[in-house]
This record gives C-alpha cells, sequence and structure tokens, in this order.
C-alpha cells in the first residue's frame, strides 16, 4: 500500500555533510508520521528521528543538533540533514512510515552511509 524509497546515502569523509531523502508512493493519504532509522554492522537499529505530517519533530538524544529531519508534503518525502559526519554514524539509514489510524507500519529498503578517511 505504501512504498518507501531511501537514496542521498554514499561514501564521505568525517566532517562532510549529506542529506538523505524518502519518497513514499501508493496510499500515501493514510501516513500520520515518518522517522528514520538506523543500522551499523553488528548492532541493533536504532531510532535517529521523527516527523508527523503536522510537522512535529522528535530526535535520539544521540543525534540531536547533528541531525535534521524535515518533510515536503506536496512532495511526499522527509529528508534527514546530517552535518560533521562521523565514522560512527556509518550505518544503513532506513525511512518508516507509520498509519497509526490503521496501525500499519512500512520500511524502506535502506540507503548506506559510510563514513570513513
Amino acid at each position: 500500500q505504501v512504498q518507501l524509497v531511501e537514496s542521498g546515502g554514499g561514501l564521505v569523509q568525517p566532517g562532510e555533510s549529506l542529506r538523505l531523502s524518502c519518497a513514499a508512493s501508493g496510499s500515501i493519504f493514510s501516513i500520520n508520521a515518518m522517522s528514520w532509522h538506523r543500522q551499523a554492522p553488528g548492532k541493533q537499529r536504532e531510532f535517529v528521528a521523527r516527523v508527523t505530517r503536522a510537522g512535529t519533530t522528535n530526535y535520539a538524544g544521540s543525534v540531536k543538533g547533528r541531525f535534521t529531519i524535515s518533510r515536503d508534503n506536496a512532495k511526499n518525502t522527509v529528508y534527514l540533514q546530517i552535518v560533521s559526519l562521523k565514522p560512527e554514524d556509518t550505518a544503513v539509514y532506513y525511512c518508516r512510515a507509520q498509519d497509526m489510524g490503521a496501525l500499519k507500519d512500512y520500511w524502506g529498503q535502506g540507503t548506506q552511509v559510510t563514513v570513513s578517511s
């Protein structure tokens, strides 16, 4: 019903910036909130940031200050701006869409972010 496609990842050096994008398609009228999560090799997936359709945001304490989530409802797209990238940011970044009324949850395929000198 809802498809999510992440993009914008890549190989960057420490201190550089990236903007990740997540485009939603399908029954997008049902989406109440979208969020970013990341998973490093050998580690559990962790929450990064969330934004509601109305624009309310929240962040994991570990990333607040360097990560900014935003959304463009007209484009059905959510973004994650990351500044001052660090090696510990290396992970696959996943987009999540929530239909809270129907208790449905959707995930994208992920985009790889690698921070290395």
